[in-house]
């Protein structure tokens, strides 16, 4: 996703070649074999540099993936990544450094399977060729020299190859220009063939959930973006992402066709991606991939937005079609252990593991001094684009569920802990720690990055046995997410610090998942919805649970089809501002803790 042009020329970088992605435990190195994920992904997410010149602000980021299955194996173009990631599970990355590349990145790339060769499409000037290789994990990208420039530039674009052959591409990144569309000749170095079409644009006075801003409450235009072309049966699924990449309301929707030009006509139960709540939000510019087994996921942007208004991550969710067509992601739960793809579930749309959270505002404590300097960020909050700083860093940041709130240590040595009391004895399965960038001078992809920690568990505070050995991880993960072997009991879990790679240890998030040993919340009552006047709103109410650690609303356009959900914690109703003003919808609410869901409250309508 790019909402402004940047002009830069196209060039080739000749690099090295893919490394074995692993993973470490203790001075043993081994490939994982998780049968669980937990987003964000966990990949070396690159350094970017934009503002190195001006204010020498640093931070990872990873937006607008364009993921491919070529001959059984994922690739995966990221924005200004200095390569892509390979894989053959969606567990394990490989990141690759092809020996030919673009010198700034790709930009919102695009990438397509074409007659035994991945096909791509990035250049970030605006145009540029179509560049091909049949050999992804060396990486020699070839050029035809056929720069396709077209009257408004190419932003975000998409490549989808038809049934029959021919090639389309679809682009633009805007709040002023539609979505776009346009056939190009693979027989003749893809040059365009005809003029441009005008697809679609937005219409947020209609549709609730394209409206600018943090839980669409801005004024300002919001931008259309990132389109991505889907075909199920006989019908088109073109994919568009709105309103903003840095809200925690970016989501895609999708518009439908029975020919690849349009028309197009909009689908009522949008958005298909939606996630506006929980540690990590927003869920939009992504793209639709089919795995082995035959099941679809959507990959798209995170928003964290704190160094830079483009600071993102990316994540990865169970989607599909329904039976009457309609299109569906589910993003329920979508920051907790989901189950991977060759891990064999009931039904591929509910692939959550049932593993809760243990953690959050539970009672934390660390050895180390809270750090005093001043962030160095390129902070846009005064224009209305960016949500204002968080600018305490004290321990309790780092079980807040909050992404763009983190704890910051004065230091960064080997004498350093964090210690989380889950006050009760629970099971715990899994573990994710969430490392973030302080007044990082790191710029692009160094191969000496790596974080190095241990974890341990203790039924008593005192006596302490260690459940994970990171302590000579010589592999790079912002994300760590860990997936034990074996349950473990306890009731308290310490971080014990090693070593990271930035001149601060700085964790947004300590996570600890798995299960309590009491009892499910019991089921809201008085569950209301009023729809407003202003029919894009309606407001969701209903009785707090004791015991309960936060909730999940579901709605959608049909009684058997709530495919949309919002999560929160601890409040008991919800501004729900993502509404299309001309279809009624259905409502349902949840609530969970430590020890699982509650049954789900009565089905209620508005029209």
């Amino acid at each position: 996703m790019k909402q402004f042009v940047i002009i830069i020329s196209i060039l080739f970088l000749f690099v090295s070649c893919k490394q074995k992605e692993e993973a470490v435990f203790s001075d043993v190195t081994i490939e994982n074999n998780f049968k669980t994920y937990c987003n964000p992904i966990d990949i070396d997410y690159s350094y970017m540099s934009h503002y190195r010149a001006n204010n020498n602000v640093s931070h990872r980021s990873g937006a607008d993936p364009a993921i491919v299955n070529f001959k059984g194996r994922f690739y995966m173009f990221v924005t200004r990544s200095h390569g892509y990631w390979a894989s053959d599970d969606m567990s394990n990355w490989t990141f690759i450094k092809p020996q030919g590349w673009y010198f700034s990145g790709s930009n919102a790339p695009a990438a397509a399977v074409k007659d035994g060769k991945i096909i791509v499409l990035g250049d970030p000037s605006g145009s540029g060729p179509v560049i091909e290789t049949d050999n992804p994990e060396i990486g020699d990208w070839k050029t035809n020299y056929a720069v396709i420039s077209l009257p408004h530039g190419i932003q975000d674009p998409n490549l989808f190859v038809d049934d029959d052959g021919k090639v389309y591409l679809y682009e633009e990144s805007s709040n002023k220009w539609p979505i776009r569309g346009i056939e190009l000749d693979s027989d003749n170095y893809y040059i365009p063939i005809g003029e441009q079409k005008d697809l679609f644009g937005l219409e947020p006075e209609k549709h609730g959930w394209e409206r600018f801003g943090q839980d669409h409450e801005s004024d300002l235009k919001p931008f259309i973006e990132g389109p991505w072309m889907v075909k199920h049966n006989d019908t088109y699924y073109l994919e568009y992402g709105a309103p903003g990449t840095q809200w925690n309301v970016y989501a895609d929707g999708v518009y439908t066709s029975k020919s690849p030009l349009g028309p197009f006509e909009y689908a009522p139960y949008n958005p298909i991606s939606y996630k506006p709540g929980g540690f990590l939000k927003g869920s939009g510019h992504g793209s639709t991939v089919k795995d082995n087994n035959g099941n679809l996921w959507h990959y798209s942007t995170m928003a964290i937005s704190v160094n830079q208004l483009f600071e993102r991550r990316l994540g990865m969710y169970p989607a599909g079609f329904e039976d009457d067509g309609q299109m569906y992601v589910n993003t329920a739960y979508g920051d907790y252990p989901h189950y991977l793809p060759d891990t064999k579930v009931d039904e591929h749309k509910k692939r959550f593991t049932g593993w809760m959270l243990l953690s959050y505002s539970k009672p934390v404590t660390t050895n180390s001094v809270t750090v005093k300097a001043a962030i160095n960020v390129q902070d846009e909050s005064e224009s209305g684009y960016m949500l204002g700083q968080i600018k305490e860093y004290d321990i309790s940041k780092i079980n807040d569920e909050e992404i763009r709130s983190f704890w910051v240590s004065e230091a960064n040595n080997d004498s350093m802990y964090v210690e989380i009391d889950l006050q009760k004895q629970m099971e715990i399965k899994a573990i994710q720690i969430n490392f973030q960038d302080f007044n990082s001078v790191i710029f692009g992809r160094p191969d000496d990055l790596k974080q190095q920690f241990t974890i341990q568990a203790s039924d008593d505070g005192k006596n302490w046995r260690t459940i994970i050995d990171y302590s000579k991880n010589k592999k790079d993960q912002p994300h760590a997410y860990i997936e034990l072997e074996k349950y473990e009991r306890g009731r308290f879990v310490r971080y014990n610090h090693i070593y990271c790679s930035n001149k601060n240890l700085a964790i947004s998030e300590f996570r600890i998942f798995g299960n309590g040993l009491e009892q499910k919340p019991e089921q809201p009552q008085n569950f209301t919805v009023q729809r407003k006047e202003d029919r894009r709103d309606a407001l969701l109410k209903w009785d707090k649970v004791e015991d309960a650690t936060g909730y999940v609303i579901y709605w959608g356009i049909s009684k058997d089809k709530l495919n949309l959900s919002a999560l929160m914690y601890e409040q008991n109703q919800y501004k729900l501002r993502a509404l299309n003003t001309d279809v009624q919808y259905y409502y349902q609410v949840e609530a969970f803790n430590e020890n699982g869901i509650s049954t789900k409250s009565e089905i209620l309508k508005t029209e």
